[in-house]
C-alpha cells in the first residue's frame, strides 16, 4: 500500500511540475521580477528630479526617462504602491507638468513625458497635471502640416498623447491629427514611406529606405525601433474608440507587424538587433525584444492577435528575459544603447551598460505588466 502512495505521489508530483514547466511563470513570480527590476533603478536614481549627465546634463524630462516612467505607470497600474505613485508624481509636478523645452515644442522625444502626465491626471484628476498637455497639443493642433515625425521612434513617443488627451477632451480633432502624423510617416516620408507593408516592417529613418541594404543584401530593419511602434500601436488602440475611421488601420498595422516579427525571432525566445540579417551585431537584445513582448500580450488580450497563433511566441521571449537578461539585483542585461541601427549602442552584452538605462527599465516594465494581465 506504501508503495502505491508513493508511486500516486511521485505521479501528482510529476504532473504538477510539468504544468508548471508548461504554463510557465506565475502571476505572483512576473509581479517579482517587475517589481525587483524597478527597485533596482528607484535605488540607483532616488531623487527623480535630478538631471542625468550622458556626456552632459539633460533634465530628466528627457525622452529616455519618460519611457521608463511609461513602465513605471503600467506597474503601478498592477502593484499600486505609494512609493511608485510618489516618484512618478514628484517627477512630473518638478518639471511642472511641461513637455521638455517648453509647449511650443514639436520634438516627440520632448513630448513624450505628456503621456504619464495624463496618465496621473487619469487616477488623480487634477488640472493641473494636464495643462502642459492641452497647450501643446493645441499648439500642433494649429500647426498646418504633419511633417514632425521624421523618425519611427517618434510613433511612440508622441502618438499615444493625442488618445489619452482626447479620452479626456473628447476633442476629435486630437484623433485626426495623430492620423495625420502618422500616415505621413508611414506613407510619404522619404521614398515612399517609412512602413514597407510588402514585409510588414518599418525602416527607422530616410536614411534607410531605398538603396540602403544590410550585409547580406536584405533591407535594415531596426528592432527596437520596430518595437517603437508596435507598442505605440497597443498603446493607441488602448484608448481609441472603436468606432473611430482609422481603428481598423491601426489594427491591421499591428497584426501585419506581429506576424513578421514573430518570423524573424531567435530559438532563444529573442530578437537581434537587426530583424533581418542576424549576422550584422547578432545576438540577443533586451529591449526590443520587451517592447514586442508587451505589445503582442496586449494584442492577444484584446482579442486583435490569436491566442494560439502569438501566446507562445511571446512567452518563450518573457522566460528568456526573465532566465537570461535580468541579474539576481535586477538590473537588466542585453539592452542595446542610444542609436538608430543595429550597430549604435555595442556592446550588446549582459554585463554591458548602455548610455541610457532608463528606457530600458521601462519597457521590460512594460512588458511585465502586461504578460502580469494576460495570465
Amino acid at each position: 500500500m506504501k508503495k502505491i502512495f508513493l508511486f500516486i505521489a511521485f505521479a501528482a508530483a510529476t504532473l504538477f511540475s510539468q504544468a508548471q514547466n508548461h504554463h510557465g511563470q506565475t502571476n505572483k513570480d512576473i509581479m517579482d521580477v517587475a517589481v525587483k527590476v524597478n527597485a533596482y533603478f528607484m535605488k540607483k536614481n532616488p531623487d527623480p528630479a535630478l538631471p542625468t549627465f550622458v556626456k552632459r546634463m539633460r533634465p530628466s524630462s528627457l525622452w529616455t526617462r519618460a519611457v521608463y516612467y511609461e513602465g513605471l505607470m503600467a506597474l503601478y497600474e498592477i502593484c499600486p504602491r505609494q512609493e511608485y505613485w510618489d516618484y512618478a508624481y514628484t517627477w512630473a509636478d518638478y518639471h511642472k507638468w511641461q513637455p521638455r523645452n517648453g509647449n511650443t515644442t514639436h520634438h516627440a522625444d520632448d513630448q513624450c513625458c505628456l503621456q504619464t502626465y495624463i496618465d496621473l491626471y487619469r487616477i488623480a484628476g487634477d488640472p493641473k497635471m494636464i495643462q502642459g498637455a492641452k497647450a501643446n497639443m493645441n499648439m500642433m493642433l494649429a500647426y498646418p502640416t504633419n511633417e514632425d515625425w521624421w523618425w519611427i521612434d517618434a510613433v511612440q513617443m508622441a502618438m499615444p498623447i493625442y488618445t489619452k488627451l482626447y479620452s479626456i477632451t473628447k476633442d476629435e480633432r486630437l484623433l485626426d491629427k495623430a492620423w495625420g502624423l502618422y500616415s505621413y510617416t508611414r506613407n510619404t516620408l522619404g521614398d515612399k514611406g517609412m512602413y514597407n507593408e510588402k514585409e510588414g516592417l518599418w525602416w527607422r529613418d530616410a536614411d534607410f529606405d531605398g538603396d540602403y541594404k544590410e550585409p547580406n543584401g536584405k533591407n535594415c530593419y531596426w528592432s527596437r525601433g520596430n518595437g517603437w511602434v508596435i507598442a505605440a500601436l497597443a498603446r493607441v488602440l488602448d484608448d481609441l474608440p472603436k468606432d473611430n475611421i482609422h481603428y481598423k488601420d491601426y489594427v491591421k498595422d499591428m497584426q501585419t507587424m506581429a506576424k513578421a516579427i514573430k518570423a524573424c525571432q531567435r530559438e532563444d525566445g529573442f530578437w537581434n538587433c537587426s530583424l533581418h540579417d542576424p549576422n550584422n551585431f547578432g545576438g540577443k537584445e533586451t529591449s526590443g525584444t520587451a517592447l514586442f513582448v508587451y505589445a503582442m500580450a496586449w494584442g492577444i488580450r484584446n482579442g486583435i492577435l490569436s491566442h494560439n497563433d502569438y501566446y507562445p511566441v511571446v512567452k518563450k521571449a518573457w522566460d528568456a528575459i526573465v532566465k537570461d537578461a535580468i541579474h539576481p539585483n535586477g538590473y537588466i542585461g542585453y539592452v542595446q544603447g542610444t542609436g538608430k541601427e543595429p550597430k549604435d549602442g555595442q556592446p550588446t552584452t549582459y554585463d554591458s551598460h548602455p548610455d541610457f538605462e532608463d528606457y530600458g527599465t521601462g519597457c521590460v516594465l512594460l512588458a511585465a505588466a502586461e504578460m502580469y494581465k494576460l495570465k
